[in-house]
């Protein structure tokens, strides 16, 4: 189960360590972080109350959901980062609305098959939403840092960067590319 919840944990800290370089305060990385990790704990007791239900459909659309769900989130920073001198999204508001639930959709097919195979419904939501919550903060204090490096570089955008590189990332996951910290 630990290494379950470790895999089932990579998609948030690959998004987290891009998040980064929006540069959150560690506060905001927190708080965005603990949201993540409650949703990735809410699935899998959807997950286990659904049952076998909706397993074959959560599973064939998780990648789908979570493309859609990166590649919108991509544009609306690339979008916002040409029009406005401003932040992007200094609070991670708009990523905590917007990522949470795709990135939480594989927990849920997680928790159908861990109820089917007789798991407690209490062990898995607590150690994932745990595991997401620690890889989140790690993510996005490794983006954090990379990011300012990169703002000694004249004349880069870190916003605009950061929202190529949720684009690039739904793109290849339409093109089945596999994406590094995956474990499709």
């Amino acid at each position: 189960m630990l290494t379950l919840g470790f895999v089932l944990s990579l998609d948030n800290f690959r998004s987290s360590l891009v998040l980064g370089g929006l540069k959150p305060t560690f506060l905001t990385s927190v708080k965005t972080s603990a949201i993540f990790g409650v949703w990735d704990g809410v699935a899998p007791v959807v997950g286990i109350l659904i049952g076998h239900f909706l397993s074959d459909k959560l599973d064939n659309y998780s990648d789908t959901v979570a493309m859609i769900g990166l590649g919108v989130y991509g544009l609306f920073l690339i979008v916002k980062a040409m029009i406005s001198p401003n932040r992007v999204d200094p609070d991670l508001r708009w990523a905590r609305f917007g990522l949470p639930i795709p990135l939480s959709v594989d927990n849920v097919a997680a928790g159908t098959a861990l109820g089917l195979a007789g798991f407690s419904p209490w062990l898995a939501p607590v150690l994932f939403g745990w595991m997401t919550f620690v890889m989140s903060v790690a993510g996005h204090q490794i983006g954090r840092t990379v990011a300012h490096f990169i703002d000694f570089i004249p004349k880069i955008n870190t916003d605009l960067l950061t929202g190529a590189c949720f684009a690039l990332m739904a793109i290849l996951m339409a093109f089945g590319v596999s994406l590094p910290l995956s474990y499709g």
